[in-house]
């Protein structure tokens, strides 16, 4: 079996990344409903959002052709499922067509929802 060459590669350009609190952040809430004290801020809990530069590039290669290439996060996709056999990205080879299936371990998948690959979870019907 051939090795996975999946690696980012350099991001082009500047990219910013915003620092500091939210802008329009709602004036902040206790639990019961009251609010705050004047000037407080509401603090948001859960996901943060990552921004990913539109600049992200995977390097990957081609079981069929043996060609080596950069994709953008959109021409990936990426299934978890639940088991490392159920677990993959696919591509399809820009040089010769092919559609192309790799399994993705834990770094693999790190690498790929970082860079904004889209991402499908493959649940088992019971």
């Amino acid at each position: 079996m051939n090795p996975t060459y999946l690696m980012p590669a350099a991001a082009t350009g500047p990219t910013a990344v915003r620092t500091g609190p939210p802008t329009g952040t709602a004036p902040a809430t206790v639990r019961t409903g009251q609010p705050a004290a004047p000037g407080a801020t509401a603090v948001r809990t859960g996901p943060v959002p990552v921004p990913v530069p539109a600049a992200v590039r995977f390097r990957a290669a081609c079981p069929d052709c043996r060609g080596r290439f950069e994709l953008a996060a959109g021409a990936l996709r990426l299934a978890i499922g639940a088991t490392s056999r159920t677990t993959f990205y696919t591509f399809t080879c820009p040089e010769c067509a092919a559609p192309v299936r790799k399994p993705a371990g834990e770094r693999i998948i790190e690498l790929l929802t970082g860079g904004g690959v889209r991402t499908l979870r493959l649940h088992a019907t019971p």
